[in-house]
């Protein structure tokens, strides 16, 4: 690691510290606008008041998702008995079973951004020459994984299958609560289904997990997959070059900041985990070796531009489409054979 990634790393630390106030305040305050909206989708009001209450109630979950996030990394509320229920509970009741997401996340702050990397919970990055050589069968199955409709489908494609069903079906005694988190989420469509109207299953359950899901899918996607993202081989990963060169910065309004928790500061964020999410953007105002980070936004345009990038180039060091790939074919035909695939992810 450069000496100046070292001090930038130890700078960092002050901003390791949670303010246990001001964690309880956003759990809680955070819980309270939650259970207000969700509320309001089950009122007998106009759906041009419930159907707002439905969307803003998906993105308050990846609010939520954020503060569960920063207590499995052991940053927030540590040894609270009242946080670790409510967090284990939200887990379980949004398909993040805390043993899959403990074990995927640490795996992928330890290879972020590396060929090959972790493949659980994260999109796959082929290089170009490995996709050359790959099967049919596998380029299929590469191909539907980094798909727009996967991200869009984050419900079934990433929550449902990669932090649940794969886990516990690859490892059964180590992810015994992925299948509480399965059996929680179909007692709560079955309840729903037998006991509510058709409205307040739509409402209250669909659209807030298809927006909260896909909307975080996207931000999984986006935080590394980007314009300008560097991926490096295992002999030259460096933690604090894949922090900073690996991992976006999303600009976003002080709404969409609040909603996503900070998220956008994701480079913080990989430097120094402990930082919690509410004092990732003073980190950044305080270091001036966090002012210069790679960006991409919300806007249609930007996330286009993420979304079109397929494959790492290790030649040109950047992600080229599948496009740009084949118009460079002719240059590095490889007979097709059986490759595996490296992973990267949030």
């Amino acid at each position: 690691m450069h000496k100046q990634f070292v001090a930038l790393v130890r700078a960092t630390k002050q901003f390791a510290r949670e303010h246990r106030g001001r964690s309880w305040w956003h759990l809680g305050s955070t819980l309270a606008v939650l259970g207000g909206l969700l509320t309001g989708t089950g009122l007998d009001l106009s759906w041009l008041i419930r159907l707002p209450c439905s969307i803003l109630a998906g993105l308050t979950l990846i609010r939520l998702f954020i503060i569960y996030h920063d207590y499995q990394h052991g940053t927030i509320l540590r040894g609270s008995r009242v946080a670790g229920f409510l967090m284990g509970s939200f887990g379980l009741l949004t398909l993040n079973p805390p043993s899959v997401w403990r074990a995927s996340h640490s795996d992928h702050h330890r290879n972020n951004c590396r060929i090959p990397g972790p493949g659980v919970g994260t999109f796959p990055v082929m290089t170009t020459n490995a996709y050359a050589r790959a099967s049919w069968l596998e380029r299929c199955h590469y191909r539907l994984a980094r798909h727009p409709l996967t991200i869009l489908l984050g419900y079934l494609s990433v929550f449902l299958f990669c932090l649940c069903l794969r886990p516990l079906l690859e490892a059964p005694r180590r992810h015994a609560d992925a299948a509480l988190a399965l059996l929680c989420q179909a007692a709560l469509v079955t309840a729903l289904v037998l006991f509510a109207p058709v409205s307040v299953l739509l409402l209250t359950f669909v659209v807030p997990f298809l927006v909260g899901t896909a909307t975080g899918a996207y931000l999984f996607y986006a935080q590394h997959n980007f314009p300008g993202v560097q991926f490096q081989d295992p002999d030259d990963w460096d933690y604090a070059f894949a922090a900073l060169q690996s991992s976006s910065c999303m600009t976003m309004n002080p709404v969409l900041r609040w909603f996503t928790g900070n998220v956008g500061y994701h480079h913080v964020h990989h430097l120094t985990a402990l930082i919690p999410f509410y004092r990732l953007p003073e980190a950044m105002a305080a270091l001036k070796g966090l002012q210069a980070p790679k960006k991409t936004s919300f806007l249609p345009w930007e996330v286009y531009r993420c979304l079109r990038l397929k494959l790492w180039d290790p030649a040109g060091q950047r992600m080229v489409s599948f496009k740009e790939w084949r118009r460079c074919r002719t240059r590095t035909q490889v007979k097709p054979t059986r490759s595996s695939l490296s992973h990267e992810g949030e």
